[in-house]
């Protein structure tokens, strides 16, 4: 990718200003019909928001988001954290386009339990190809609650528009988070591939001659190897398996120590280092952790 130009947006004006929208009504929360959103006069420019977006688009759109695209089908929502980077084209203008964007400035949830709660929603961590496919029941939820946050801050603003704004965002992102969980069930093809190829990673990894210089594989590269970010991942394997990336990992080097103890006459310290540890005894901690005995009762087991 050639080198762009960064635009840093701080705020939600700037935002509106940049993609040739009115004035918001509010300056912290704004919602933002996309078929409203004008042609930008930047090329070559990346651009980073300092506050959230949320997007739900109904039909196909491309949206340029770091070095891949987030393609929007029907129903599908978006989610990106303050600070991430977008990059493209300039977005074109299409009368006919559905669907809305959200924008919420971190200073808006100043001193409520959402400022901290936010950031354990891991969704918005994840990356272009994971987006969150609704059914057209939970769209009507998630549209009714815009309605719901759209109303109250175009209403006369009093000391309680705040928090109930905020009461309306949490529980969009508590639903986002139930039909993420949804997805990771439902979606069983695509995630039954998913299962294979990290067998696959986990077994060409182990079977690799090289485990001595290059060391344990980290949560980093399984998930650079499977094209998903490490969040994504994670909430996906513990919904469908009930282990996390990390475990997965263990797991398999475990059945692989197993192997080499009861197949072959390598020492316990040449089996470690085989297998990509350091110390030795951080193997044989790790061994008895998730077996309850020993690599040596292990071995003995078999004589």
């Amino acid at each position: 990718m050639p080198n762009r130009e960064i635009i840093r947006v701080k705020t939600i004006t700037d935002g509106h200003r940049l993609q040739k929208l009115p004035k918001p009504v509010h300056p912290l929360i704004s919602i933002v019909d996309l078929k409203d959103i004008k042609p930008t006069p930047y090329k070559d420019v990346s651009v980073i928001m300092d506050f959230y977006i949320i997007t739900l688009k109904k039909d196909e759109i491309a949206m340029p988001y770091g070095r891949q695209i987030y393609d929007f089908e029907e129903g599908a929502m978006g989610f990106i954290s303050p600070n991430q980077v977008l990059s493209g084209p300039p977005v074109e203008p299409d009368s006919d386009r559905k669907g809305w964007m959200m924008f919420i400035h971190p200073d808006f949830l100043w001193n409520s339990t959402l400022a901290k709660k936010i950031k354990k929603f891991d969704f918005f961590d994840y990356t272009a190809n994971e987006a969150l496919f609704l059914s057209e029941k939970e769209e009507t939820i998630i549209n009714g609650i815009i309605e719901n946050i759209k109303n109250e801050y175009h209403a006369n603003i009093d000391i309680f528009s705040q928090e109930i704004i905020i009461s309306h965002l949490e529980t969009l992102l508590n639903y986002a988070e139930r039909f993420y969980q949804r997805q990771f069930i439902t979606r069983k093809i695509v995630n039954n591939k998913i299962l294979n190829r990290l067998e696959d990673v986990l077994s060409n990894y182990f079977n690799n001659d090289d485990l001595v210089s290059e060391g344990l594989p980290t949560v980093q590269y399984i998930s650079e190897e499977l094209n998903l970010s490490t969040k994504y991942l994670g909430s996906m394997l513990k919904q469908l398996t009930g282990l996390t990336t990390q475990q997965h990992i263990h797991e398999k080097l475990i059945a692989t120590a197993k192997e080499k103890l009861s197949t072959t006459e390598l020492s316990v310290s040449e089996i470690a280092y085989e297998l990509g540890f350091e110390h030795p005894q951080s193997f044989s901690k790790l061994f008895k952790t998730k077996t309850k005995v020993t690599p040596l009762e292990f071995r003995q087991s078999f004589n």
